[in-house]
């Protein structure tokens, strides 16, 4: 037993492995994108350190902007399975990206969700230095405890009203109940929770100082989204557009807000609240691109790689680990991808009438 460590949570036993995951960075492979003692890093000098996984493409809400109510979900044989999962995260830890966030869909509606979890888990300390998720939290009062028993130490919540008829309209589904259950949960098992807001104007705009205080009586931060043109959207994109900056106006009009320094990987700006003491953050893709620092990539549950999330450059990792189990194509492909990744996005908020890419947020991992 010396090699395992049996961490039991919640009744659910899982077997970590402690010895340090078999390096892959493998010998044979163009060096154009793997600095030396840098990692991987990209053609504009941008060290990438980070990777936002998605393990499915299902959910159990239907967000009007982020999928349509009747949504066509992918067969299992596309999806990558356990094996393939931890294969990449294996692979791009040797090649030093250090922090992974599970994404969707929802997550947490994978079966045997924990088992994966603990897969990557293992790899904390031995390449990882952070392993998060991103959820709706309707299934979390479930999962905090085991999440936080194997090593998770904070999530990302997405939480757009605390109106019950509001998120119904919103998620298509009367789930906020458990929502604020998985909330309560998270902390109660010691994660760092921050809430995630997509701001849309004339539906939650109304309500995003209650929702600013509801995060941070509760310890929590909350960042602020502007919406995404991916895929095909059930909603008028161009109505639902809120840009941040003039929210932030607006909330200084209220409080008193403090740039900070701080970075928690992400693309998030924040500010703190000076007279609730808790941080918001800023996304804003559209109003003000965070390209210069992109510090990240995504894989989504089929196993393409996309080195920005409004273009289509990328790779097909899944055809590569499928074809070859010495795991060589999978290494060129990464860095062949890396070292081609673009500059920047091309969001423009005066064509959200048409998506930038095909891609809904659930197929691409949110």
């Amino acid at each position: 037993m010396d090699d395992y460590n049996a961490v039991t949570c919640e009744g659910m036993a899982y077997t970590l492995i402690n010895t340090k995951p078999e390096p892959r960075a493998g010998a044979g492979v163009s060096p154009s994108a793997l600095a030396a003692g840098q990692g991987l890093v990209d053609g504009f000098a941008r060290r990438v350190s980070y990777l936002r996984l998605s393990i499915t493409d299902r959910c159990d809400l239907r967000c009007t902007y982020c999928m349509p109510e009747r949504m066509t979900f992918l067969p299992r044989k596309d999806v990558l399975s356990f094996e393939e999962l931890d294969q990449l995260v294996t692979q791009f830890a040797a090649f030093g990206v250090d922090k992974l966030r599970v994404t969707g869909g929802e997550p947490l509606v994978r079966k045997d969700v924990m088992e994966l979890m603990a897969r990557f888990a293992r790899h904390l300390g031995h390449g990882l230095r952070e392993l998060t998720l991103t959820t709706n939290g309707t299934l979390l009062s479930k999962y905090a405890g085991q999440l936080s028993a194997i090593g998770v130490k904070r999530v990302n919540i997405s939480l757009d009203t605390l109106k019950q008829d509001l998120f119904a309209s919103i998620a298509r589904r009367d789930s906020l109940g458990d929502v604020l259950k998985g909330i309560d949960a998270a902390l109660e098992a010691g994660l760092k929770v921050k809430l995630n807001t997509v701001a849309l104007r004339g539906i939650n705009e109304g309500e995003i100082p209650d929702l600013i205080r509801f995060a941070h009586e509760r310890g929590a931060d909350l960042t602020l989204i502007e919406t995404m043109p991916m895929g095909e959207a059930e909603t008028d994109r161009v109505e639902d557009f809120l840009s941040l900056e003039t929210v932030r106006a607006d909330l200084a009009k209220r409080w008193t807000l403090t740039d900070l320094a701080v970075s928690t990987g992400g693309p998030a700006r924040y500010v703190k609240v000076e007279e609730t003491g808790g941080r918001v953050g800023f996304i804003t893709p559209l109003s003000h691109n965070f390209c210069e620092s992109c510090n990240r990539v995504r894989v989504t549950c089929t196993g393409r790689l996309y080195t920005c999330l409004g273009r289509e450059d990328g790779a097909d990792l899944r055809e590569a680990m499928r074809t070859d189990p010495s795991g060589e194509k999978l290494r060129e492909a990464i860095l062949g991808a890396i070292a081609a990744k673009p500059k920047g996005h091309d969001f423009d908020a005066a064509r959200l009438a048409s998506p930038a890419s095909p891609r809904t947020m659930s197929h691409t991992g949110g």
